[in-house]
């Protein structure tokens, strides 16, 4: 059974992902329902992204329990690379939605024009919208930065953007209502397409930076400086001369380190051995939580 420290990081990762859920369906269900009421596209693009949102916070919800499971002889390392197929999977979704986004506007601004009722109703779902996105992106980071999540914050990621996306369609429901009361505006009834666009655009933007760092990821790339930072900090210790051979292997919110070191050869096996330790404690002092692998060689 895992320390109770772990267990603890584990409920806390689990049920930020869960509240996530719950908020995703929420909001989801409310912009639908408002977004066929005012025939809003700016609403129903925030209804898909938000319907997208849901699919994503319950991969990262499997991800974060499966990715907690004890390394298995299949499974040497541990399952943290769930938490990376994870933001992969919500990536792809997102892009998928933006095209669809991409494609009804288009339809609206040069070939239908659609009439939006931006009513008090439009403006409350987006309100409630972003008073909701800001907790649960708040919560989410916080709980992303203290066990070091990619998927939590994979999906803090999500609700933050929620946050400008509203705000943009906002605006573009502000643009239609002030069409309606100045004749003189009428121009701005398409305003709302436009605010479609601009959420789209928002979400790649998102979609390519998040897809980037999950390939990074997947692909074991380590924490920029961190290597060097180890060896540096390593070749400090008194008795140790050289520190080399550091490998920094990332897997979901684990590191996973591997260094060799030379000592003096003529030294006991226990004072090889204490100056192993002391590097795998500088290491963890780099790097809390590391799995660190320390192989002594002697001077030459």
């Amino acid at each position: 059974m895992p320390p109770p420290s772990i267990r603890n990081a584990e409920r806390e990762k689990s049920s930020a992902a869960l509240g996530s859920v719950f908020a995703a369906v929420g909001l989801t269900t409310f912009k639908i329902l408002v977004g066929l009421m005012t025939n809003s596209l700016g609403i129903l693009a925030e209804a898909a992204h938000s319907g997208l949102d849901f699919v994503a916070a319950l991969m990262t919800f499997i991800a974060v329990c499966f990715s907690s499971r004890p390394p298995d002889l299949e499974h040497q390392y541990g399952h943290g690379k769930m938490e990376n197929l994870s933001a992969l999977f919500e990536t792809l979704l997102l892009l998928v939605t933006c095209v669809w986004i991409v494609y009804e506007s288009v339809q609206r601004l040069f070939f239908k024009l659609e009439v939006v009722d931006a009513s008090l109703w439009a403006f409350l779902v987006m309100g409630v919208s972003i008073a909701i996105d800001y907790s649960r992106s708040r919560i989410l980071y916080k709980a992303a930065r203290k066990h070091n999540s990619q998927a939590l914050e994979a999906d803090a990621l999500h609700f933050s953007t929620d946050i400008w996306s509203s705000f943009v369609v906002i605006v573009g429901l502000a643009a239609v209502r002030a069409a309606e009361i100045l004749p003189s505006f009428h121009s701005l009834k398409r305003a709302d397409a436009v605010a479609a666009l601009i959420v789209a655009l928002i979400v790649v933007h998102v979609s390519l930076k998040l897809g980037k760092r999950t390939v990074q990821g997947l692909l074991d790339q380590a924490p920029r400086h961190l290597g060097e930072q180890i060896k540096k900090t390593v070749e400090g210790i008194p008795g140790i001369y050289d520190c080399h051979h550091v490998r920094v292997r990332p897997s979901g919110p684990k590191l996973f380190v591997d260094v060799h070191i030379l000592v003096d050869s003529k030294q006991p096996l226990e004072g090889a051995h204490e100056l192993t330790r002391q590097a795998e404690k500088a290491i963890r002092q780099l790097a809390p939580n590391a799995d660190v692998t320390v192989h002594a060689e002697p001077a030459r």
